[in-house]
């Protein structure tokens, strides 16, 4: 290699493809830091999802190759606490969804589940309601006791979001015993929804619900501690 054709190379202008990578880099480095800059911030799914609500053309390999490239961690998840408690019934719900957490239009296909809320006065709960065509919750509850009354009222704050009428929508949920209760079943009648619930002890059959609660954990709940019940409200309702 001549000296001069040495110096000709390191002098080169970027290509193309190098400029696009810095600027990836710098795109993904700022995703990374606004989801909270430490080691429990957003993993390569998270920002790839991101980039791409922002107009981002990438595969999520790429994004995680960039992460790579800059040492950018996300901590890994603790295990859930489940709160799913089974109950017998003689006539058990039908899964209708049989894991096709996906549809084309809103108000088609909900699914739920309860989390856990610790504070600093006590433990609050979670009920949420979401739909599997936007990945928004039209509905949610939160209260001192983990029952079928808190699992309904999620129920029926989505109905009343979604203008009262929300008949035929299939209702999907895990068997705990929120779920198999009368009062759920009479709320869900009442409302013409038509329930579907996976197998008992199977997280899979309910995942979109176990995975955004997963995700509200992950991302919210594990980074604050709310002193008191009244500042969870305040957030969550937020």
């Amino acid at each position: 290699m001549s000296e001069s054709w040495f110096y000709k190379w390191r002098e080169r202008p970027p290509t193309a493809r190098q400029r696009r990578r810095a600027a990836l880099d710098a795109k993904v480095a700022e995703v990374f830091a606004d989801s909270g800059g430490t080691p429990w911030t957003y993993g390569s799914p998270r920002v790839h999802a991101e980039l791409r609500d922002q107009g981002w053309v990438v595969s999520e390999n790429t994004v995680a190759a960039s992460m790579a490239r800059q040492h950018l961690v996300a901590r890994p998840r603790r295990r859930g606490h489940w709160l799913t408690r089974p109950d017998k019934r003689a006539d058990p719900i039908v899964d209708l969804i049989l894991r096709h957490f996906d549809a084309d239009l809103i108000d088609v296909k909900w699914c739920s589940d309860l989390t856990e809320i610790p504070t600093g006065e006590g433990k609050l709960y979670l009920a949420t309601v979401l739909d599997l065509a936007s990945r928004r919750l039209p509905g949610f509850a939160i209260g001192e006791h983990h029952d079928a009354e808190l699992a309904a009222n999620a129920l029926k704050m989505a109905a009343a979001v979604r203008g009262g009428d929300v008949t035929g929508v299939i209702f999907h949920t895990d068997e705990g015993s929120d779920y198999t209760a009368d009062l759920f079943a009479k709320t869900c009648k009442a409302l013409r929804v038509t329930q579907s619930q996976g197998r008992v002890g199977s997280a899979l059959d309910n995942a979109a619900a176990e995975s955004f609660n997963s995700t509200l954990e992950f991302e919210l709940l594990s980074k604050d501690r709310f002193a008191t019940t009244h500042a969870a409200r305040e957030t969550e309702a937020a």
